[in-house]
């Protein structure tokens, strides 16, 4: 990957809409070598996917709580029951395997600290082999980025 591939890593960062004419003008290439250099970092899947990206707020989900998970025992079929329990619950918007002091890391969005508290008693509290749940309520959004640093 050269100094021109990260040009359009960036720019698509920054809005995954663009045309590939305006994508091509924004980094100083023309159309055909641009269309060429994104379809072979989609190839190589270097670009993964294109989403769009949902305000919380907009749509009652303006609450973003962490959770750290311990389990009771850290072997495989204990591990994978966790993994699959969570893989299908939508509120659960990332979950992390950690070293260190927790098992696992969640981040979980809902509408309010009640559907939390319900959330929590619904669903967490019901997967089997969860010994311990610490939830950590942020009080203000400092930085949230998708945007990879690349250099």
């Amino acid at each position: 990957m050269d100094q021109m591939d990260k040009r359009i890593l960036h720019a698509l960062q920054q809005n995954g809409k663009l045309q590939n004419n305006d994508l091509a003008e924004k980094i100083g290439l023309s159309p055909s070598p641009c269309l060429r250099r994104v379809k072979q970092l989609e190839e190589e899947g270097v670009i993964d996917h294109y989403v769009a990206l949902v305000n919380p707020q907009k749509v009652n989900l303006g609450l973003t709580v962490f959770a750290r998970i311990w389990l009771k025992s850290q072997d495989e079929k204990t591990v994978n029951q966790f993994i699959d329990a969570i893989m299908n619950i939508p509120e659960i918007v990332e979950c992390q395997l950690m070293a260190g002091d927790c098992d696992f890391f969640l981040r979980i969005v809902v509408s309010d600290l009640e559907a939390y508290r319900k959330f929590q008693i619904n669903h967490l509290n019901k997967i089997a082999g969860i010994q311990n749940v610490k939830t950590e309520i942020p009080l203000q959004k400092i930085k949230l980025t998708t945007v990879l640093p690349l250099t």
